[in-house]
C-alpha cells in the first residue's frame, strides 16, 4: 500500500473526531428555539433529505475503500469532505426542532439521529481498521448497520402525541413482563429458584434452606402487590388509549401536557421492578412495604396528572377513579397482612 493510500485513510481519524463531537453535542446540545412559525411537515421533509444524504455519502465511503486500489490522500479528504458536509446538514436539520413541539418528539429524533452519527464514526473506525486486500465483514455489517440507523426515520413518530403513545407503550411491555415473570414464579411451585440453584449437593436430598421458599403469608402479601402491579398495568393501558383518543399538540399547554404524562409514566416500571425484587424469599418485608408503599403514591400521583390533563374526559375519569380506589384497596391489604407477620 503507497504512503499516498495511507494518506486517504489519515483522512478518516480527522472525519471520526469531527463526527464523535458532533454526536456529543447533538446528545446534550439545545435546540434553536425561534418566535416564527415551525413548519413540522416541511422539518420532516428536510430531516428525511438530510438522513438520505447520509446514507447515500456512507456508502459511497464504504464502496471507495472496499477493493485495492484504495483513494489517494487527496480523494480520501474529499470523501470525507463531502461526507463531513452531509454530517453537519443531518446535524443542523435537528437542531431547528423546537422543544415546543414536545420533549418526548424531540427525545427520540435525537435519540435516532445520534444513532446515525454513532454508525458513521464506527463505518469510518472499521474501514481504517480494515486490511486492503478485500471487503470485510465488519465493514459490510458497519454499512449495513448506517443503513438501518437512517432508514428508521421515516417510521419515527411525526408528532408529539404519536411520541408519547411509544413512551407508553414501552412502558406496558415492560409491566406486563414484571407480572409474567411473577406469575411463572409462583407457578413453578414452592421454590422460585428451582432453575437456578442445583440441588444435587448432596445427592437427591433436597434443600433444607426455607429462606429459598415462600411461607403462606408471603403469598398473600404476593397477591396484594400483584394486584397493585396490575392496577400499574391496567393505568398504563388505559392512558395509552386516553392519548390516542384525545390528545391533541395543537397548543403549547397540550404539548406540555403530554410530555408531562410521558415523564411520570416512566417512573412507572422502575418502581414495579423495584416492588418485584422485594417480593422473592427470604422476603424483605421492610423492603416490600417501602416500594408498595412508593408505587402506590406514583400511581396515585400518575392519576392526578391524568385527570388534570385534556386526555381526561367523562369516560376516562370512570376509569381513573376506578383505579384510584384499586389502589387504596391493594395498598392496605399489603400493608395488614406485613403488620400481621411482624
Amino acid at each position: 500500500m503507497s504512503a499516498d493510500s495511507c494518506g486517504g485513510k489519515v483522512a478518516l481519524r480527522n472525519l471520526v473526531n469531527s463526527i464523535k463531537c458532533i454526536r456529543d453535542r447533538v446528545r446534550d446540545g439545545e435546540s434553536n428555539e425561534s418566535d416564527g412559525a415551525f413548519n413540522l411537515s416541511n422539518f420532516w421533509d428536510t430531516l428525511n433529505q438530510a438522513v438520505k444524504a447520509v446514507s447515500q455519502e456512507a456508502t459511497k465511503l464504504s464502496l471507495a475503500f472496499s477493493k485495492p486500489p484504495l483513494p489517494s490522500q487527496q480523494d480520501g479528504e474529499k470523501l470525507a469532505e463531502s461526507i463531513m458536509k452531509s454530517i453537519l446538514t443531518l446535524s443542523t436539520v435537528y437542531y431547528w426542532l423546537p422543544k415546543s413541539q414536545g420533549l418526548a418528539l424531540r427525545r427520540l429524533v435525537r435519540d435516532a439521529t445520534v444513532e446515525v452519527l454513532e454508525g458513521v464514526a464506527q463505518l469510518a473506525e472499521v474501514i481504517m481498521s480494515s486490511p486492503v486486500e478485500s471487503l470485510s465483514q465488519e465493514q459490510l455489517m458497519s454499512t449495513g448497520g448506517v443503513w438501518s440507523a437512517c432508514d428508521q426515520f421515516p417510521q419515527l413518530s411525526k408528532d408529539n402525541k404519536a411520541a408519547v403513545v411509544v413512551v407508553l407503550l414501552c412502558e406496558v411491555r415492560v409491566v406486563k413482563d414484571a407480572i409474567e415473570e411473577i406469575e411463572q414464579a409462583l407457578a413453578e411451585g414452592e421454590d422460585p429458584f428451582n432453575d437456578v440453584l442445583d440441588d444435587d449437593q448432596d445427592g437427591d436430598e433436597p434443600r433444607g434452606n426455607q429462606d429459598m421458599y415462600w411461607s403462606e403469608n408471603d403469598r398473600q402479601v404476593i397477591g396484594a402487590c400483584q394486584g397493585l402491579i396490575k392496577a400499574a398495568a391496567a393505568c398504563l393501558r388505559k392512558l395509552t388509549s386516553a392519548v390516542k383518543s384525545n390528545g391533541d399538540f395543537s397548543t403549547p399547554q397540550n404539548v406540555s401536557q403530554l410530555d408531562d404524562l410521558a415523564d411520570i409514566s416512566k417512573e412507572i416500571s422502575p418502581g414495579v421492578d423495584d416492588l418485584a425484587l422485594c417480593l422473592y424469599p427470604p422476603m424483605d418485608y421492610n423492603g416490600v412495604k417501602t416500594n408498595v408503599c412508593k408505587l402506590a403514591a406514583l400511581l396515585k400521583k400518575v392519576l392526578e396528572i391524568i385527570r388534570s390533563s385534556h386526555v381526561c374526559g367523562e369516560s376516562e375519569l370512570t376509569w381513573v377513579q376506578f383505579l384510584d380506589g384499586a389502589i387504596d384497596h391493594n395498598l392496605q391489604k399489603a400493608k395488614d397482612l406485613i403488620q400481621q407477620e411482624s
